[in-house]
């Protein structure tokens, strides 16, 4: 670790606050706690170091993916980490001097834009830590519009959504009630018509769901609106290039986890968490918007606008007090975004169904594997393995294959249960390859 202060320093500041030492300023805290034994090797030299890092890198065994499941590999073009790595864009964060910061703000204000484009909503918050608590954000919204407690959430979302969406309203006074799915991989729309009340504040879906089939939105949105709910939408943004978009559907938020525009999986983070609302519940948005002004001199100008975040007002009147923004990931997203523009987008959202659908149609030709039918899917699909998923996923790896995710961690009636992943990368060569190698089990 290194730290800039002298032994000098040191003395003078504790000379200035009257404690004799270090040791007599943390006294009351208990010498187990305060220096611990650890077990840790000697200190290297940094080219001893990066020999060591190299070493360990070397172990890594490349496979080729077919995970989803909420994180999505995709081709990033070369500009998107050239242009976002460039000194006037490098910002994990939200500036502080906001004002000063014309060109960060500009680009905050380029991605809100990009949103509201692709969902086809009217307002788009300035981003937030990832798709999980950008949901559980628009379900507290939507509790405090309606001022009514319980929340349907979809079977099918996410299970890390559900545990996040969990953590958030358990010491609420929200009631979380789950909606059962059919036996083809999408939600029981005729048992939801009759789970929705007057009681209910808002209804949770998500298309593609976890499993990776598009929903009857259209039909969900109208049975939530007639009992006087909201309807809350988590969708994977690549998919907008092909499916309606929330606001075609009427949705009143819109989420979703932003890793696919332009943002590498990076072994599970950072993520940027996207939400879009209607224009009405604009008031209603956690975090912060950037606007456009004008100067003294009536020049354009950007600013931080609607900050209702407690650095900003009084904790208890804001919508939330945990929200942040990933300025890094939301100018990543906006660069990939401009790069594609609207057909490119459509183009690489096609390739993913088009190589999704071819995979799925080589595997259900493999004896003992099924894949679940009956509905649309996107990108990713369920296949039923003649054994247990986990020992799919343990033999092709053997092969320089990542299989995909083994839905037994989601329940024991799953055990035998895949999901299967594949995106504009997976070439041709790769889809024959995954369909060998199940062939051999």
């Amino acid at each position: 670790m290194f730290t800039p202060h002298t032994s000098k320093d040191e003395q003078e500041m504790l000379d200035a606050i009257g404690v004799p030492s270090i040791h007599a300023l943390l006294q009351k805290i208990p010498a187990d706690l305060l220096y611990p034994k650890y077990n840790l090797p000697a200190a290297l030299t940094e080219q001893q170091l990066t020999a060591h890092m190299h070493a360990l890198a070397a172990k890594n065994k490349p496979l080729k993916n077919f995970i989803g499941a909420g994180a999505y590999s995709h081709f990033i073009p070369a500009a998107v980490p050239a242009l976002s790595g460039r000194g006037e864009f490098l910002t994990a964060y939200t500036p502080y001097q906001a004002e000063a910061s014309q060109g960060t703000l500009q680009t905050i204000y380029e991605f809100q834009s990009c949103m509201c484009a692709l969902f086809d909503m009217d307002v788009a918050t300035a981003s937030h830590y990832d798709g999980a608590t950008a949901l559980a954000e628009a379900v507290l919204a939507a509790h405090r519009i309606t001022g009514r407690e319980e929340v349907i959430v979809s079977g099918l979302l996410h299970p890390h959504y559900k545990e996040v969406l969990d953590t958030y309203t358990r010491h609420s006074a929200i009631r979380l009630t789950e909606a059962k799915p059919t036996s083809n991989g999408t939600l029981d729309v005729q048992a939801l018509k009759n789970q929705i009340s007057q009681q209910t504040a808002c209804v949770v879906i998500s298309t593609p769901n976890f499993l990776g089939y598009v929903e009857q939105a259209k039909a969900i949105s109208q049975l939530a609106h007639e009992q006087g709910a909201l309807l809350v939408a988590q969708v994977n943004p690549m998919s907008l290039g092909v499916l309606q978009t929330p606001g075609s559907y009427d949705a009143d938020f819109a989420v979703a986890e932003g890793q696919p525009l332009g943002n590498p999986v990076s072994f599970g983070g950072p993520g940027l968490g996207i939400m879009t609302a209607k224009k009405a519940y604009m008031r209603q948005l956690p975090g912060r918007m950037v606007g456009i002004a004008k100067d003294k001199n009536g020049r354009r100008a950007f600013v931080l606008t609607l900050q209702a975040r407690e650095q900003h007002i009084r904790r208890e009147k804001a919508a939330s007090n945990i929200c942040s923004n990933e300025a890094i990931c939301a100018l990543n997203a906006v660069i990939y975004l401009t790069l594609l523009g609207p057909q490119g987008l459509k183009e690489v959202a096609s390739l993913n169904v088009e190589r999704a659908h071819q995979l799925a149609d080589r595997i259900h030709n493999i004896k003992g594997f099924n894949v679940l039918s009956g509905a649309p899917f996107f990108n990713e699909f369920v296949v039923f393995c003649p054994v247990p998923a986990a020992q799919v996923i343990e033999k092709l790896a053997a092969k320089g294959i990542a299989a995909g995710y083994d839905l037994g961690k989601t329940g024991e009636a799953m055990k035998n249960a895949l999901l299967v992943c594949a995106t504009e990368l997976t070439t041709p060569q790769d889809i024959a390859a995954y369909a060998s190698a199940l062939e051999e089990i």
